[in-house]
């Protein structure tokens, strides 16, 4: 398991998925973490562009309201959702996890 960063917490249970992943769908979630795998390349902010358009079809908002806050060139990254409650948010990851 990669190190603790600070502010971040890393699930004992769930790894994080691999550089070269072909599916788009969440690998893990924690309360502080969601894990994605894009099939986008990451060149160019297409998979920037792809994750943002996952998260708005998962969560059910427009594609408007999801942005990333920080990490644009990072692996990890901070996902805004505008007008949805964190327990909303938290919903809709139950369900796309449940379906899988």
């Amino acid at each position: 398991m990669a190190p603790t960063r600070k502010g971040k917490s890393k699930s004992n249970s769930a790894a994080p998925p691999p550089p070269s992943s072909t599916t788009k769908f969440p690998a893990y979630f924690t309360d502080d973490e969601l894990g994605v795998q894009i099939d986008a390349p990451a060149k160019d902010g297409e998979a920037n562009a792809a994750l943002l358009d996952y998260i708005s079809s998962v969560i059910g908002v427009k594609r408007r309201q999801v942005s990333i806050g920080s990490g644009s060139k990072s692996r990890d990254k901070i996902v805004i959702v505008e007008e949805v409650t964190l327990q909303g948010v938290f919903d809709a990851l139950d369900r796309v996890f449940k379906n899988h």
